[in-house]
């Protein structure tokens, strides 16, 4: 489609912009916007024309694809593409500068504004204007962020938790839209894990335990961004929430020993019993509480992450997804403290005073010989039970290499 004069005012062969842009079969295409206000270089040679298309090759433009804007008998000079919230698609030129391909997919339901600059062999300059809106997402994915509540207090063992309600199949460019911000700059890498339920989630650990006070900022810019299959997320989310003091429970199964550390000093020491009448022995490893885990109700206390235990009997304590705490004995001496299959039991005294003073995110660091092995190799709770280079490379950015 040749470019036309603006017919309200009277124009000059040599203020013509030089380029002609031809209209695909794509999405919502609006009217060709080619008069522009500024004066371009005398007509030099035929004008450029330029395509609108998706980088698979068709010429629909569909929510997903990646924009392509392709320039024939000459070279694209500049193409900037935005979007109503004035947002720009990022993209770059290729094969020679006749080719401009979007870096990032479209959303759903989204009007792009394209300007593509263009210059011919004989130098001659030219610029055209096009739109192009994409259909409206049918299926959606949704999130769930922990910690859960904004502005919470959480230990120095939290991770940043983002749980998909379905599969996420393109994980590296859903990571690229999630984003932690510190005040003192933590060093941190995300991590894709499964839940119990074997949902996809994908968590943001430290490289070491938080420093007390750090100020934490978690940006999801999701909205828009297709999970896999077609199936997109509606919103971006944000969340802000503050490290407290640091508290470690340290357990030593060899001697039977639960000590509460505070800010580096050991403040409390319990007895505890594992793996008591002949229910399988606890796991090793860290787990940091969850706020279930702390607020668990029940007949009796509960201190210690479920994660580190095995699945309990029908009349104890069903563990959560992340793991539930065992039951205390109220009354028993402190040799005989029951404990579920595979956790760790604690008198209802020690129970109450552990829970007043515990946080979501505090850490239990269970050591020692056990027969129930490493958490290191459970799916649901690797965070601080691998090493730190193990726990990179389940970036989906991480390096192949």
């Amino acid at each position: 489609m040749s470019q036309n004069p603006c017919p309200s005012r009277r124009t000059r062969p040599t203020g013509l912009r030089h380029a002609v842009l031809t209209l695909l079969p794509v999405l919502g295409l609006g009217a060709l916007t080619a008069c522009g206000s500024a004066a371009a270089s005398p007509a030099k040679g035929d004008p450029v024309r330029v395509t609108l298309g998706a980088a698979s090759g068709t010429a629909t433009v569909r929510a997903g694809d990646r924009l392509t804007v392709t320039a024939s008998g000459g070279v694209l000079t500049e193409v900037t593409v935005t979007d109503p919230e004035g947002r720009h698609l990022t993209g770059g030129l290729g094969d020679g500068g006749t080719v401009w391909t979007s870096g990032a997919r479209t959303a759903p339901g989204t009007k792009y504004s394209v300007l593509a600059r263009t210059r011919n062999p004989q130098g001659g300059t030219g610029e055209a204007k096009e739109s192009v809106t994409t259909a409206k997402a049918g299926k959606f994915n949704k999130v769930t962020l922990r910690p859960g509540s904004q502005g919470a207090v959480a230990g120095v063992a939290q991770p940043v938790s983002v749980t998909f309600d379905f599969p996420v199949t393109d994980r590296a460019e859903v990571e690229k839209h999630l984003k932690v911000t510190t005040d003192n700059h933590t060093t941190g890498s995300w991590g894709w894990v499964r839940t119990a339920s074997g949902r996809d989630r994908v968590d943001w650990r430290p490289k070491d335990y938080w420093k007390p006070g750090t100020r934490v900022g978690v940006q999801a810019g999701l909205d828009g961004v297709d999970s896999g299959g077609g199936r997109y997320f509606a919103k971006d989310h944000d969340l802000h929430f503050t490290i407290g003091r640091s508290r470690i429970v340290k357990v030593d199964l060899d001697h039977g020993r639960l000590t509460f550390v505070e800010d580096g000093k050991a403040v409390k020491r319990f007895p505890v019993t594992a793996g008591a009448d002949g229910t399988k022995p606890p796991r090793t490893g860290v787990f940091p509480l969850t706020a279930r885990d702390v607020s668990a109700a029940g007949p009796s206390g509960s201190v210690l992450p479920g994660a580190a235990c095995h699945r309990a009997p029908h009349h104890a304590v069903r563990p959560a997804p992340s793991g539930r705490p065992a039951p205390a004995a109220p009354g028993d001496a402190p040799h005989r403290v029951r404990a579920g299959a595979g956790c760790i039991g604690v008198s209802q005294e020690a129970a109450d005073w552990l829970r007043a003073r515990l946080a979501p995110g505090d850490p239990f660091e269970i050591t020692g010989s056990s027969a129930g092995g490493s958490a290191e190799t459970d799916h649901r709770t690797p965070d601080w039970t691998i090493d730190w280079s193990r726990w990179q490379r389940l970036s989906a950015l991480a390096p192949t290499n």
